[in-house]
């Protein structure tokens, strides 16, 4: 039996932030990690004799938040690389494609050779996209409370809000149609925001995907050498730099409640770590459903809520190969020639499909079929970043798949889904691409489930709107405080959501560190 002053459950990199700001506010912490190393998604892993990103290896939130700064990651081994485009936006109808640089100035220039009839809209769309763009980044870095989001705002003037709060009302679609005519200027934003979030571009709350290209002009994209792990690898060092401790391989099996209050964590190997304090940094449906067991009466409606909250299923696959030598995608002379010599390689090329193509593929998920154009995300890591070569030089591929519905139709042990998408990638390059695959693996929402504990494949991602944020509605997602004394909640489900952010960490850190403060005044008082 050990115990702790907190214990942080789940080591992905909103767990391993909150874990590194407790351990430098003085608190004395343990982080439970099931897997056998941390970072969950945010990982970099070994197979096939190369390192492959578990997910997505440009990171922009976190690079605009303190985060980096503030846990001295650069000490202890981080280190970004920037690209020298943003990313590059293709289709599959083969039309044009355009390039999003973090220069405003550039992207305009390469429009105007591309979509010249649509440079106008760019130009207003950035008019009015980016100080909301600009606030949202603010408030998001702030400590959510009614008065800490009014301060900010009032330090802006107001710039923005008004938008900001009609733009999280109103669909993604609704929005950027007002600024293009042309859906080549809008699936891209669409395929990176709501399609993500698994929802219809006309669905009303989607609006702040409309930010997408916004984002990338405040603050420019990056990422991490050796992998998008190599974030969550320095913030274990930080951590564990500042006196805490990581328990890899270690599951809990359930929280200990007494008298209303948590007591400790029992984990499934019988051990019992003593705390009063629990920040669960992973899905709220599962602590409250498989970590409970006679629920506190205060606790009884928020657990109840969470209990007849229906289970989503992930939709999110990823093909990772090792080429023998690099494709040519068929848009590689336009690009070239469009824009000074740029690789086409350098940096992550979305392949959108079209209004019509996209509502098919919403049509098709819930039937447990795979869209026949998907939305994709292609990368060549090892272009920008030539640390992920493998020890023989060879490149990787990262193929990213959405539409791809945990119970398809068939199951997907047998399922030849992923060699199809493998064809349709060889399709948009211009020189053979599969015969330069030399292996590759799949990850699928199945293997998701079965690897990184995501039930039926699905990340929980934050969703409520800005009022709610603003009000501290479901207190447990917005200011990460839950009904039972001493649990805490962080993590993607937590305001601000899902990708590679921290906020949620680190707000949930102050939000316990202060507790504490309080609780120890409180009985030195007595």
């Amino acid at each position: 039996m050990s115990e702790a002053e907190v214990v942080v459950v789940g080591g992905g990199h909103n767990g391993l932030v909150c874990a590194a700001y407790l351990a430098r506010l003085g608190v004395d912490t343990i982080l439970i990690e099931a897997r056998s190393s941390v970072g969950g998604c945010a990982s970099t892993v070994d197979d096939l004799g190369a390192r492959f990103n578990i997910c997505h290896c440009e990171h922009n939130l976190v690079r605009a938040m303190p985060i980096i700064e503030e846990l001295d990651l650069a000490t202890y081994g981080l280190k970004y690389l920037e690209t020298e485009a943003s990313s590059i936006c293709a289709f599959h109808d083969e039309s044009d494609p355009w390039v999003i640089y973090s220069d405003i100035e550039k992207t305009l220039a390469g429009l105007a050779a591309t979509h010249p009839d649509q440079v106008d809209g760019y130009k207003r769309y950035l008019r009015d996209a980016l100080p909301v763009a600009r606030l949202a980044l603010d408030l998001a870095a702030t400590q959510p409370s009614s008065y800490s989001f009014a301060s900010r705002a009032l330090q802006k003037r107001g710039e923005g809000l008004s938008r900001l709060l009609r733009w999280s009302r109103s669909s993604a679609m609704e929005i950027l149609s007002h600024y293009f005519s042309d859906w080549h200027l809008i699936m891209p934003t669409i395929s990176v925001g709501p399609t993500v979030w698994g929802l219809a571009p006309e669905t009303p709350g989607t609006g702040m995907a409309a930010l997408g290209y916004a984002t990338r002009h405040i603050n420019r994209v990056g990422r991490p050498q050796g992998g998008s792990g190599s974030l969550t690898d320095s913030t274990k060092v930080s951590f564990e730099s500042a006196g805490g401790e990581v328990r890899c391989g270690s599951r809990v099996e359930n929280v200990l409640i007494e008298d209303g209050s948590i007591r400790g964590v029992r984990l499934s190997d019988g051990e019992i770590i003593n705390t009063r304090t629990v920040v669960a940094a992973c899905d709220p449906k599962r602590v409250f459903v498989e970590w409970i067991g006679e629920t506190p009466r205060k606790a009884r409606k928020m657990v109840d809520k969470w209990r007849q909250l229906p289970v989503p299923e992930g939709y999110e696959s990823k093909i990772d190969a090792v080429l023998k030598e690099l494709p040519e995608p068929k848009w590689g002379e336009k690009i070239r020639a469009t824009h000074n010599g740029l690789n086409p390689l350098g940096q992550t090329t979305i392949i959108s499909p079209s209004p019509q193509d996209l509502i098919e593929a919403h049509e098709m998920r819930p039937l447990g079929k795979v869209a026949t154009k998907p939305t994709m995300l292609i990368d060549i890591p090892s272009v920008p970043d030539d640390t992920l070569k493998t020890s023989s030089g060879e490149h990787i591929l990262s193929l990213e798949v959405l539409f791809t519905p945990y119970s398809i139709q068939g199951g997907w042990d047998n399922s030849s889904e992923p060699r199809r998408w493998l064809d349709i990638w060889n399709s948009l390059m211009g020189s053979e691409g599969s015969e330069k695959i030399e292996e590759w693996r799949v990850m699928t929402p199945k293997n998701y489930e079965n690897e990184f504990s995501m039930h039926r494949g699905h990340t929980p991602s934050f969703g409520t709107s800005p009022l709610s944020t603003f009000f501290g509605r479901d207190k447990e997602l917005t200011r990460y405080k839950t009904s039972i004394e001493g649990l805490y909640l962080s993590g993607a489900a937590t305001y601000p959501g899902a990708g590679i952010v921290g906020i949620s960490g680190r707000n949930a850190a102050y939000v316990v560190s202060r507790a504490i403060k309080g609780r120890d005044r409180l009985r030195k008082s007595k």
